[in-house]
């Protein structure tokens, strides 16, 4: 059980004692102790215990004030697993080094999907139920041509995913168990297609129809770069480096979009607004759009010479100038995903012959970054978008497109929390609470005596 001191001052400071083999119990050092709660702990595989406070409501009239739910755990998950502090990501228990290594984009989506890795015949029926998804019918290619050239293409891509629902009507019951797989294998099958249109329709390019011959990541690039005159050849190196693009960002546990996947799932809204509403969340430049920040924050610094002057802008504290690609929210030592970026990212610029000057700005910035005491002791270390933007733009594709590539990858994260919260046996329409800070009750004034 866990015990918690209530105190109505405004400004305690607590502090939490922890023994071994007794209960937890949170103190206050403010005025007016008025009670004592008791809640029971739940333990997960791993992480850290939390505790729960279904009834702190119901039974005591008081609610916990958590913004941006920093200590707050707004469901159960089997899915991802992440711990910030030992900077480890686990797709449902494996690292997600070795599955960048080893595994492919649809193998692992079979894991987050199911729980376990596929056997060969597993795989080999889910690749085989994919591709034979991959188009979208052809009215929603009228869908396209409603929105302005130059539209940005996250408009069109939340647009498009929730239109979805208005053709597939055969896979919408969510109490169906088996409209839900359908649904999940459509709408991962279909964003790839969903987004290089987007892209192909930007540019004035005829759509590409998908080729079911092609991998997954093969097919999204001859969908993104192939014309009908000519022929099309998938660079193997940028295939796998997509690839692996695509397992590092297909999930990250409860932030913002999955959150917000789950919250409108909650509702019982179908499937595709579910989707179309994560990406809205993920289109936020304080979600999706860091390594749209980091290519721009390289063209700003230009050359290597510029970088020390730009390191003191970003030491003084009254200059609003940031770093961009270092830190993160969750990790408070090193990215797990960055390394694997950093290889990939070598490797496509070495198969492509590109001598990028961004890349050797992003070097020297690692370099700094990994040994100046400023950011050393603030754990201002890469994250996998510092790498993943210098590679997506060597590959071809625009930077208004990397937060698209974003939500494609995501598009199996954001389904499988959606199965698995509408799977559960209590589910409950979410329903967050405040701290109200507005008028009391008053008196409505005649218009004409205010």
């Amino acid at each position: 059980m866990a015990q918690i001191s209530r105190s109505r001052s405004k400004a305690s400071n607590s502090k939490k004692t922890t023994t071994e083999g007794k209960p937890k119990v949170v103190k206050s050092n403010g005025k007016l102790p008025t009670k004592t709660f008791e809640f029971p702990l739940m333990k997960g595989t791993v992480g850290p215990d939390v505790v729960d406070v279904r009834t702190l409501y119901k039974e005591h009239g008081v609610f916990t004030y958590d913004p941006g739910f920093m200590s707050t755990a707004s469901c159960q998950s089997a899915i991802t697993y992440i711990d910030g502090d030992a900077g480890e990501l686990l797709y449902r228990g494996y690292d997600i080094a070795d599955l960048a290594a080893n595994a492919s984009f649809l193998e692992s989506c079979y894991l987050l999907l199911y729980g376990e890795l596929p056997q060969l015949s597993e795989l080999e029926n889910f690749e085989n139920i994919v591709n034979h998804h991959t188009m979208v019918h052809e009215q929603v290619h009228t869908f396209y041509h409603g929105f302005r050239p130059d539209a940005h293409p996250m408009a069109i891509l939340c647009g498009v995913t929730g239109a979805l629902a208005s053709f597939y009507h055969d896979s919408l019951d969510i109490n169906n168990p088996r409209h839900r797989e359908v649904s999940a294998f459509r709408i991962i099958a279909k964003m790839p297609t969903l987004v290089a249109m987007a892209y192909k329709y930007s540019i004035g390019q005829p759509f590409m129809y998908p080729d079911n011959a092609l991998s997954y990541p093969g097919n999204f690039l001859r969908m993104m770069f192939a014309v009908p005159t000519e022929d099309y050849e998938v660079n193997p190196i940028v295939e796998r480096a997509m690839d692996r693009i695509f397992i590092l960002h297909a999930d990250h546990e409860q932030n913002a979009s999955t959150s917000t996947v789950r919250l409108a799932g909650s509702s019982g809204a179908n499937p595709f607004a579910c989707i179309a509403a994560g990406v809205a969340s993920l289109w936020g430049p304080a979600h999706g759009g860091a390594n749209e920040a980091v290519l721009e924050m390289l063209a700003e610094i230009g050359t290597v010479e510029n970088i020390p002057a730009y390191i003191e802008q970003v030491k003084d504290k009254l200059n609003p100038t940031r770093l961009m690609g270092f830190g993160h929210r969750v990790y408070k030592n090193f990215d797990p995903r960055a390394q694997i970026m950093r290889e990939t990212c070598h490797e496509v610029l070495n198969d492509l012959g590109i001598n990028d000057p961004m890349l050797e700005v992003a070097m020297e910035l690692e370099r700094i970054a990994l040994s100046d005491p400023y950011f050393v002791e603030r754990k201002l270390y890469p994250n996998v978008d510092f790498y993943s933007g210098i590679i997506l733009r060597a590959i071809g594709i625009p930077t208004n497109m990397f937060t698209c590539i974003f939500a494609l990858s995501r598009t199996v994260g954001w389904i499988s929390h959606w199965m698995e919260m509408i799977g559960e046996e209590q589910q409950k329409i979410g329903r967050p609470r405040q701290l109200y800070t507005g008028a009391k009750r008053r008196a409505f004034t005649p218009l004409g005596k205010r």
